[in-house]
């Protein structure tokens, strides 16, 4: 099993929040969409804008730059100006304490 860096608790993240935390030089946003937890790299892949600060409705996030959305699930971008997906990430919740890895 890969690597898991601790993000923070389950308590600490409601739906529609979110909390970055770094795996080595990349910046992961973890984002509670509906109850469920997922994680993405935090950069817009149209312009290398962060992602977090946009708008987080259901599991969508939109770039607060220009407007383009994305998966939180897959990754997979959904509008344009963004055509390429965003790297996702593995969750775990272990004792109520929320874990991210980049390793598959």
């Amino acid at each position: 099993m890969g690597d898991w860096k601790e993000v923070c608790t389950e308590d600490e993240l409601a739906p529609g929040d979110f909390r970055t935390v770094w795996l080595d030089d990349i910046e992961v946003a973890v984002i509670n969409s509906n109850g469920k937890i997922h994680a993405i790299e935090n950069i817009c892949t149209h312009d290398g804008g962060e992602l977090t600060g946009g708008s987080i409705e259901g599991c969508e996030i939109e770039c607060p730059r220009h407007g383009a959305r994305f998966d939180i699930r897959t990754g997979e971008a959904l509008t344009p100006p963004a055509y390429e997906p965003v790297r996702t990430y593995r969750v775990k919740i272990e004792a109520a304490h929320v874990y991210v890895s980049a390793e598959d």
